[in-house]
C-alpha cells in the first residue's frame, strides 16, 4: 500500500496521511537523503552549482513536502497517536539536519562553489554565504567530541520545545468551568453568550462552558461583572503549564525551561558566542545585544511614564465611577473597557457586527489585489484537514501564481494563537518547471453562532491581515531557489515587516468602507463609529507598548545573562517589570510558563523582532500616507522591494530599495500616540 507522505503531489492529500504513515515515510526519505549525499560526496571537487546545491535543493525539498504536514497537523488537528508519531521522528531530524551541518565534504563543495564558480547571480551569492555561516553554526569547526556535544544538544532542544509546547496546549484545554446561572455572567455580549452555549451542548452539557482558549477567555476577563469569576479564568489563564493555580504541578513547564535555557546556553558556548543571544543575533539585522537592548531601553524611556499615567488614570476612573478601591490584573481589561466606552461610547463588541468574517475576507483580498495586481479565488474542492479549513489561489493576470489554507476558528485539539506556516516553497525544479509557494494561515477566532456568520472584532480583523502579511512575503516571493524564496532566509528581526505593514490598512478609512459591512444589513461601518474607533486607536497604547517591551527585555536578558544553575527566571521578569512595566501582576502569575514563543516557537533572544520589524512597518507606510493608502505606484513598488525579493538580500538594503533612505523611528511613535 502506498505511502501518501511519500507521494508527489501538488499540495498535501490530508485525508489519506495517518500517524501510522509517519516513521516509514521519514525513515525512507532520510536514508534516500544520506544515500544521495554519499553520491555527491563523491563528486564534491565539482564547483558547479547545478551538480552541488541543485540537488541538495531537491532532497531538503522532498523532506519538508512530507514533514509539512505532519507538523502542521501536529498543531491543528492534535491526537494522542499523532503526538506520539510526532515526537518519535524529532530526534531523527534533528540529527539527521545536525550531520548535515557538520559534514565537512559538503561545506568544502560549498566553499568551492563560492570561490571558483563565475557565473552565480546574487540569490545564489546569498544561499552560498548564508549556508556557510549556518555550517559554522551547525559546529563544523568543532572537534569530534563537541560535534557529538553539538549534536546532542540539539536533538534535545528539539524534543524540549515540543515538550514546553504540549504542556501549555495540555494545560489549556484541563480547565474549564461549567456555568449553569446566567446572572454570573452579567455583562458579557450576547454573542459571547451565546458562543459558551454552543460549547456547552457540543459536549452535551446544560449552561454555559467557559474555557482558556482564547475566544472565550477573553470575553469573560473583559466584561464580566462577577470580579470573583474575572479571578478565577484570570488565575486559571495566567498559572498555565506552571507550579500556580488549579492544576498546580501538572503539565508544569518549569524544569523544561530551565533545562532549555541551560542547553541553549551550553550550545552557545561551544560555538564560541558569549551568550545566547550573540548565537541569536548571527542570524539577524541587529549587530551586537547591547544594540537591541538600547533599542529596547530607548522605546521604554519614550513609552514608561507615560503607560504609568494611563493606568493611573485606569485607577481614578475605576474608583470615581465603581468604588474600586484597587484594579487587580484581572481587572485591567473590564476597567479599561468601561473607561474606552465612557471616553469614547466605543467597544470591541459595537464593532463586531460591522466585521462579518465573510466580509473581511472579501475586502482583504480586494485591498491586496488593489495594492499588489493579484486576484484570489477560492478553491471548491479540496482535500483538507478539517471541514473550516479552506483552499484559496492567488493570481496575477490571470494565471495561479501561489496557493494557500486558510484555517480561521478556534477548536479544541488546536494550538492556540494564530500564525503562517509554509507549506510549499517557491522553487525552479530539475526538469525546468516552477514549484509554486503555498502557505497555512491559521487563526483561533470564534466561529459561526447559530446561522450567523462569525463576527470579528477589530482586533481580530488586525490580526487576520497581519497574518496575511506573512503570507503576501511567502507568496508573491519571485526567488527559485527554496533558501532564499518567500520568507525563507529572512533575518528573523525583519521577517515581521510585511505582517506589521499590512495592519495599517485595518485603520484606513478607504480601506474600512472595504472590509466592514454589517452581517445583517451589509451597512458599511458608519462615519460615527469610525470617527469614534480612529480617536480610540491609541487608547492605552503606551500600556501596550510596554508590555510587549516586557516580554522582549525578558526574552532578551533572559538569553543574554543566563547562568546555568545561578539565574532565576522569575526573579529576572520580575525585575524587567521594576523597570518598564506599569503594571505589576500577582505573585501568582506564570507567564513565563506559556511564553510559547520564546520556549516553543522561534522567537528565543528574538521576541524584540515585533518591535524593531514596527519601526520599519510604520516608516514603510508612512509612503502611502503620503501618496495615498492605494496607491498602486507604491504597491508595486513595495511588492518588488520587499515581497519579491525573499531573503535574496540584507533587509537593510531592501527597505533603504524601498523607502529611499534608511528607517526612522518617528513614524512608529507617531501611530502609537506616544508624543515625545
Amino acid at each position: 500500500m502506498s505511502n501518501p507522505l511519500l507521494e508527489s503531489t501538488l499540495l498535501p492529500p490530508f485525508s489519506l496521511i495517518k500517524p501510522a504513515d509517519i516513521s516509514p515515510a521519514v525513515d525512507q526519505l532520510l536514508q534516500q537523503g544520506r544515500e544521495q549525499i554519499a553520491k555527491l560526496n563523491t563528486d564534491v571537487s565539482s564547483a558547479d552549482w547545478d551538480k552541488v546545491i541543485a540537488p541538495l535543493d531537491s532532497i531538503n525539498d522532498a523532506l519538508s513536502q512530507a514533514w509539512s504536514p505532519v507538523s502542521h497537523l501536529n498543531s491543528v488537528l492534535n491526537s494522542d497517536e499523532l503526538r506520539e508519531a510526532y515526537n518519535e521522528n524529532l530526534p531523527k531530524l534533528s540529527v539527521y539536519w545536525t550531520e548535515m551541518g557538520q559534514n565537512e565534504d559538503l561545506f568544502n563543495a560549498y566553499q568551492r562553489v563560492a570561490e571558483l564558480s563565475s557565473n552565480l547571480d546574487a540569490a545564489q551569492k546569498t544561499v552560498i554565504a548564508h549556508n556557510l555561516r549556518d555550517f559554522r553554526l551547525s559546529g563544523i569547526d568543532l572537534p569530534v567530541d563537541k560535534k557529538q556535544r553539538y549534536a546532542d544538544i540539539s536533538q534535545r532542544l528539539s524534543e524540549l520545545s515540543t515538550k514546553f509546547s504540549e504542556n501549555v496546549m495540555d494545560a489549556t484545554q484541563g480547565w474549564e468551568k461549567l456555568i449553569a446561572d446566567p446572572a454570573l455572567l452579567k455583562g458579557m455580549p450576547e454573542m459571547s453568550l451565546a458562543a459558551a452555549k454552543q460549547a456547552a451542548e457540543e459536549k452535551g452539557k446544560e449552561g454555559y462552558l467557559l474555557t482558556l482558549e482564547f475566544p472565550s477567555y477573553f470575553p469573560v476577563i473583559t466584561h464580566c461583572d462577577d470580579q470573583a469569576l474575572r479571578r478565577e479564568v484570570y488565575e486559571a489563564f495566567a498559572t498555565r503549564a506552571s507550579d500556580q493555580g488549579p492544576n498546580a504541578g501538572q503539565w508544569d513547564n518549569s524544569e523544561v525551561m530551565t533545562e532549555i535555557l541551560t542547553l541553549r546556553q551550553e550550545m552557545s558556548a561551544l560555538l564560541g558566542f558569549d551568550s545566547y543571544a550573540h548565537y541569536s543575533l548571527a542570524t539577524k539585522m541587529a549587530d551586537t545585544p547591547e544594540q537591541v537592548l538600547q533599542f529596547l531601553y530607548d522605546l521604554a524611556d519614550k513609552s514608561v511614564d507615560v503607560a504609568r499615567q494611563e493606568y493611573k488614570e485606569l485607577c481614578a476612573f475605576a474608583k470615581d465611577e465603581f468604588g474600586a478601591e484597587s484594579v487587580e490584573s484581572w481587572d485591567v481589561s473590564y476597567y479599561s473597557e468601561k473607561l474606552k466606552q465612557a471616553r469614547y461610547s466605543l467597544s470591541q463588541e459595537m464593532l463586531r457586527p460591522y466585521f462579518p468574517f465573510p466580509k473581511v475576507l472579501e475586502g482583504m483580498f480586494e485591498v491586496a489585489g488593489r495594492l499588489f495586481n493579484i486576484e484570489i479565488e477560492e478553491v471548491s474542492e479540496v482535500d483538507s484537514w478539517h471541514s473550516d479549513a479552506r483552499l484559496f489561489v492567488v493570481k496575477r493576470n490571470a494565471e495561479t501564481i501561489a496557493r494557500f489554507y486558510l484555517d480561521p476558528y478556534a477548536r479544541a485539539n488546536k494550538r492556540g494563537g494564530a500564525w503562517m506556516d509554509v507549506c510549499r516553497t517557491r522553487r525552479r525544479l530539475e526538469d525546468g518547471s516552477l514549484q509554486l509557494p503555498t502557505a497555512y494561515l491559521v487563526c483561533n477566532f470564534n466561529g459561526p453562532v447559530g446561522d450567523d456568520p462569525a463576527l470579528l472584532t477589530h482586533n481580530e480583523v488586525t490580526t487576520l491581515f497581519h497574518e496575511f502579511g506573512h503570507g503576501l512575503h511567502h507568496m508573491l516571493t519571485q526567488m527559485e531557489y527554496a533558501d532564499v524564496s518567500g520568507i525563507n532566509g529572512v533575518a528573523w528581526d525583519a521577517v515581521e515587516l510585511p505582517s506589521q505593514f499590512m495592519e495599517n490598512w485595518c485603520w484606513e478609512p478607504e480601506a474600512l468602507e472595504i472590509i466592514s459591512g454589517h452581517y445583517q444589513t451589509g451597512e458599511t461601518l458608519p462615519a460615527e463609529l469610525l470617527d469614534k474607533m480612529l480617536a480610540a486607536k491609541n487608547f492605552q497604547s503606551a500600556l501596550m507598548m510596554v508590555r510587549q517591551l516586557e516580554f522582549s527585555i525578558f526574552d532578551f536578558k533572559l538569553h543574554h545573562e543566563f547562568e546555568a544553575g545561578k539565574t532565576d527566571i522569575r526573579s529576572l521578569l520580575q525585575g524587567v517589570r521594576q523597570q518598564v512595566a506599569a503594571i505589576t501582576p500577582p505573585e501568582f502569575n506564570r507567564f513565563q510558563h506559556s511564553f510559547s514563543h520564546i520556549f516553543g516557537g522561534g522567537y528565543a533572544a528574538g521576541y524584540y523582532s515585533y518591535k524593531w520589524a514596527e519601526v520599519l512597518s510604520a516608516d514603510a507606510f508612512s509612503m502611502f500616507e503620503e501618496q495615498g493608502v492605494f496607491n498602486p505606484e507604491a504597491g508595486q513598488r513595495f511588492r518588488e522591494t520587499v515581497l519579491e525579493q525573499g531573503g535574496s538580500k540584507e533587509p537593510m538594503e531592501l527597505f533603504v530599495a524601498f523607502r529611499g533612505r534608511e528607517p526612522k523611528v518617528d513614524a512608529l511613535l507617531r501611530h502609537s500616540g506616544i508624543n515625545v
